[in-house]
């Protein structure tokens, strides 16, 4: 009886997110300078729209609409999987450094190539995630080896290193950029402040086989997220291979960090505050945490972005700094509370 509630409440949760999506979907649609009625939006995504709107819409807002669920929902996930493995509240790739490590390898990919190889050209943009990808896996795996002490990983140390790692490429960032030229300059600036700037469907198809292979396989991989909770003597009691399974899932949220990061820019708490939602929610089981957090944080970023958009037109303000004036004062929260 207990299960089927719990089931019949995740549906209902899951409904009442899409729908929230589907609400800001047309308000961000028709945000901007150009406002579109809403009939004439939906005359234009039906096909029946004039050209001018159809160029609007299709070509400049809908990819970035896209673009921000993509980002919004890959790196929600990512902090979602690195809270269950660390069995710590206060993980998220943007905190412990994993977006930092795939930002200062997308600068330096920019710095060495004028940024003109990176912007520019279709063989570039498939490239793209995979620039950031690397800089993320290196990134973790310092992390994870400096948090490495007598045979364990405590959650105290591996937010503590991470907060380190995250400072220290900051540093080579501002070093780098420093030596571009002005426009490589203004581009780095404007990646790394969280601006969704891969608004075209180029990006779009870039990331998104990531997300359909890897966020299916976050979910398939929950349930050992949820023995893993347990503790590792029971975890290895009932036959788990709990290192394997860490490496596993520690791959894929790095991954899913690597490639959001690349289009999104530097996006900070969303994957901190997202899973926290889902969990007040709906309870502890990764099984509906994740597919939850992922709609959540689509939302989430989805409404930022909006938001960025509106609050100071015809200026916009950074997704990245909206995410991060929402979830800071909730991260001080959580760290008072949990450290």
């Amino acid at each position: 009886m207990q299960l089927s509630k719990d089931q019949h409440k995740f549906k209902i949760l899951m409904i009442v997110t899409s729908i929230l999506i589907v609400i800001v979907f047309l308000l961000s649609i028709n945000a901007g300078y150009l406002k579109i009625p809403l009939n004439e939006v939906f005359a234009t995504l039906i096909g029946q729209g004039t050209s001018k709107n159809e160029l609007t819409i299709f070509d400049f807002r809908l990819p970035r609409i896209i673009m921000a669920l993509l980002v919004g929902m890959g790196i929600a996930v990512s902090g979602a999987i690195l809270q269950g493995v660390s069995q710590n509240p206060l993980a998220d790739p943007g905190i412990l450094g994993i977006n930092s490590g795939a930002g200062f390898a997308v600068v330096l990919y920019m710095f060495f190539f004028q940024g003109t190889a990176f912007f520019t050209g279709m063989l570039s943009i498939f490239i793209m995630p995979l620039t950031a990808l690397a800089g993320a896996f290196i990134a973790a795996l310092m992390i994870y080896l400096l948090s490495w002490k007598n045979g364990t990983v405590t959650p105290v140390r591996l937010l503590l290193v991470g907060i380190g790692i995250n400072a220290a490429f900051g540093a080579g960032l501002i070093i780098f950029q420093m030596k571009m030229d002005s426009i490589d300059f203004m581009k780095a600036i404007i990646w790394i402040s969280g601006t969704i700037w891969g608004t075209n469907w180029t990006y779009v198809w870039a990331l998104l086989p990531w997300l359909l292979i890897l966020i299916p396989f976050a979910v398939y991989k929950a349930r050992f997220l949820d023995v893993l909770r347990l503790g590792d003597p029971i975890a290895i009691g009932v036959g788990v291979r709990i290192e394997k399974e860490r490496v596993i899932l520690l791959l894929v949220a790095v991954a899913l960090a690597g490639a959001s990061v690349s289009v999104g820019g530097g996006i900070t708490f969303l994957g901190l505050i997202a899973p926290h939602i889902a969990r007040r929610l709906i309870g502890a089981r990764h099984t509906k945490i994740i597919p939850l957090t992922a709609v959540i944080g689509a939302l989430l970023l989805l409404t930022a972005d909006t938001l960025g958009r509106v609050v100071m037109a015809p200026m916009e303000l950074p997704v990245g700094l909206v995410v991060s004036i929402l979830g800071a004062p909730y991260f001080i929260y959580l760290l008072v509370k949990t450290v």
